[in-house]
């Protein structure tokens, strides 16, 4: 392989991260014909490196490349250090201040006593040091720690390119772990599935073990098990299920007793539970009964009754102008007066002006300035949409859950924990049907027993992404103040929405559910026709004064001819087509342009970015802040900046998922339904995309598939046992 060697003169750019470098380096030596005029002149190079400093010799094996704007360019793909095999070169070394302790007297000294192997010698005795004038015992174990320090990472980094890993992930891996590494290498190559992708790590392991080594068979099974609260939200499974998608994901097929030695050896090892025949990982495990005793504990504290109710919600009535009906007064009395209360209603039945009557009148019955209201009440909600809607209810801050309890996205922990409780003294949790066990869990543990707290959601709507089904068992534990909303408020004389999803919900819908309404219109189309009909509605809509901020256009899955990804390529040339004003970045098949409309994926608390958030990119910098591309993204004021390897956080947001929509709410929702999607068709769904429009509502498709959706539960009942805990945990204590 070409390569070329020398000497790093001057390091441009690096980051702690991934370690990619960008550096001046000084060419020696080389073997490739177009690197010949280099030979001792600088070139720039760019690549990944575990660590890079400028007192050794580098082989680099790569690529020369032109780049239109910087030049000629070395791009490195992989790498090692020129053994030191001279006098001058190892005492050169020894006295470079990568070795502590050593001036160039000792180095001397050391490689006339030890000769050329002294390195090594050094590394593999620990007391061969001793033996060369001058030194102490201290300096010599601040030398040898030194080297072996050094030299770890090295061998290390070395070990894990031999294994097949990139030097990017060898060095994510390194950075992570450490010493530890070669320790992880040699015992369980899948504790790195904590940071790398659980795939890649099996294929390695796979070319140096056999596929039902008992390791590889512990991590698939574990794996297995995660997979399926992944895709069916268990916290539990049956040990048919977990031997079949061992099959299914691994090619793995366990007899009886082989299964239940792997079970007794995972069970030993604290990472799984076994409760009769009930196979639980020990997260969710541990998740379900915490919160149970959390749950039990705050709902064992007394709480201060209210006075004069009637009298103050009169008053509140008239200050806000809002006639409040009695369920409502019901809910708002209930969420002051208990510990524990949970709102439930669909869209139309005033959840939002609840929560503002309970911290208006909370305010007013503790007598708080604005600045103790701040210190006593938290807003909170599972998404940056939903917490900004909170707050544009209530004129009060609100967070999102995992910057209220200070997420550390790169350790995955929380700040506010058992440890380091929350002060408030009210929480209000809206959108409770999209918060999963783990999440719920980290709450409870972070707030305190004498706290009120009030959970506001829609029961019906989609559950949580992540495995459990939260607002559900807590409702039907029947242990907790429940508050039902039932009755809908209508927009307008002719309004249909919440009508439509109430139909929805009850699998009832009105005959005559495709006439046109004030704030609704159903478009029967053929599925081919579907794209070119959203297209000619949004044409229309951007002709009478809407834009893409306006409109949003929900689906249920990525891809096939009426997918998301083909949507978004319509409306990206519809509302901002391309433009010589207009910067453009391509990654991979995708062109993001200057005021493009995009969706952010995952979390990112540091930014103050949340799953669901919605942006439009402001800026491209083509080839800026240390010779990368920068993109600028405003999220509602936040400008936030993104690299070229940050883009696979966003989306396209002119058409969005369903699943993605959960929280927020649209003005105007473009909704298609098709036989196309029959695998996500079905009730739960087609409610949330219904309830998320505001003003209007615009269904296009097939009445049959619309009929076929509604009537269609795929949307399975999840396996939990929050609720039997809860019940068996509250009742056995009190009896």
């Amino acid at each position: 392989m070409n390569y070329i060697k020398g000497k790093i003169r001057n390091i441009i750019y690096q980051n702690k991260d991934n370690g990619y470098v960008v550096a001046v380096f000084r060419v020696k030596e080389t073997n490739d014909n177009k690197m010949l005029e280099y030979v001792n002149k600088t070139v720039t190079i760019t690549g990944n490196f575990l660590d890079i400093n400028t007192e050794e010799t580098y082989i680099l094996q790569g690529n020369p490349l032109k780049h239109e704007r910087f030049g000629f360019q070395y791009k490195v793909d992989s790498y090692e250090k020129e053994a030191l095999s001279t006098k001058d070169a190892i005492i050169e070394f020894l006295a470079s201040p990568l070795v502590k302790g050593c001036g160039e007297k000792s180095a001397q000294n050391i490689v006339e006593t030890l000769g050329l192997d002294a390195i090594k010698i050094i590394k593999e005795d620990a007391k061969a040091l001793l033996n060369v004038p001058g030194l102490t015992e201290n300096k010599a174990k601040t030398i040898r720690d030194s080297l072996l320090a050094y030299s770890d990472a090295d061998d290390s980094l070395l070990k894990l390119k031999e294994l097949g890993f990139s030097v990017a992930d060898a060095t994510k891996i390194y950075k992570k772990y450490q010493e530890q590494t070669k320790y992880i290498i040699e015992s369980n190559l899948y504790i790195i599935c904590e940071i790398l992708d659980f795939d890649k790590v099996d294929n390695i392991f796979k070319l140096y073990h056999d596929q039902t080594d008992i390791i590889r068979v512990k991590a698939c099974l574990l794996e297995s098990m995660k997979r399926l609260s992944f895709n069916n939200g268990d916290t539990y499974y049956y040990e048919p299920e977990i031997k079949d998608n061992l099959k299914k994901e691994f090619d793995i097929v366990l007899d009886s007793d082989t299964f239940d030695e792997v079970i007794y050896e995972l069970e030993k090892e604290n990472k799984i539970v076994i409760e009769k025949d009930k196979f639980y990982l020990i997260e969710y495990y541990e998740a379900e009964r915490d919160i149970t005793n959390n749950l039990y504990s705050l709902s064992n504290t007394k709480n201060t009754p209210i006075y004069d109710f009637e009298t103050e919600i009169l008053e509140l009535e008239n200050q806000s102008q809002v006639k409040y009906n009695s369920d409502q007064k019901n809910a708002i009395r209930k969420a002051l007066e208990n510990k524990i209360t949970i709102i439930s209603g669909g869209p139309g039945t005033g959840k939002t002006t609840i929560i503002n009557a309970i911290v208006k009148l909370y305010i007013k019955m503790h007598d708080y300035n604005y600045m103790e209201s701040l210190a006593n009440i938290a807003l909170l909600a599972p998404t940056g949409r939903a917490s900004k809607k909170m707050s544009m209810a209530t004129n009060m801050p609100a967070k999102t859950i995992h910057r209220y309890l200070k997420w550390n996205k790169d350790t995955n922990n929380f700040g506010i924990n058992e440890f380091h409780k929350s002060m408030e003294n009210l929480i209000i949790v809206d959108e409770m049907s999209m918060i999963d066990l783990n999440l719920f869990n980290a709450l409870l543990k972070g707030i305190r027993n004498n706290v009120q707290l009030i959970l506001v959601g829609d029961v019906f709507q989609l559950p949580s992404v992540g495995a459990g089904l939260v607002l559900n068992d807590l409702i039907e534990s029947d242990l907790f103040t429940f508050c039902p909303l039932e009755k809908i408020y209508r927009q307008s004389a002719n309004s249909y929405i919440p009508y439509l999803a109430l139909e929805i919900k009850n699998k009832d819908l009105a005959e005559d559910f495709t006439s046109r309404k004030d704030d609704y219109n159903f478009l029967e189309s053929e599925s081919k026709h579907i794209k070119e009909m959203i297209r000619k509605i949004c044409l229309m809509s951007k002709e009478k004064g809407l834009n893409e901020n306006d409109i949003q256009v929900l689906a249920p899955m990525y891809k096939g001819e009426n997918g998301i990804d083909n949507l978004n390529v319509i409306l990206q040339d519809l509302f901002n087509p391309p433009n010589p004003s207009k910067e453009e970045l391509k990654i991979g098949d995708i062109t993001y342009r200057e005021n493009d409309k995009v969706l952010q994926l995952l979390n990112n608390p540091d930014c103050n970015v949340f799953n669901g958030d919605i942006g439009f990119i402001r800026k491209i910098i083509k080839k800026g802040n240390h010779n990368k591309d920068m993109i600028i993204i405003d999220f509602e004021g936040n400008k936030v900046e993104y690299s070229k390897e940050d883009m696979r956080e966003i989306k396209h947001a002119y058409a969005i998922t369903i699943h993605k929509s959960q929280g927020s709410e649209f003005p105007h929702v473009i909704l298609p339904i098709s036989l196309s999607y029959y695998k996500m068709l079905y009730n739960k769904l087609i409610y949330t995309g219904v309830s998320r429009a505001k003003k209007s509502l615009v269904i296009i498709g097939e009445a049959k598939a619309f009929m076929m959706a509604v009537n269609n539960d795929y949307s399975s009942t999840r396996k939990t046992t929050l609720k039997d805990k809860l019940v068996h945990k509250f009742l056995k204590t009190d009896s």
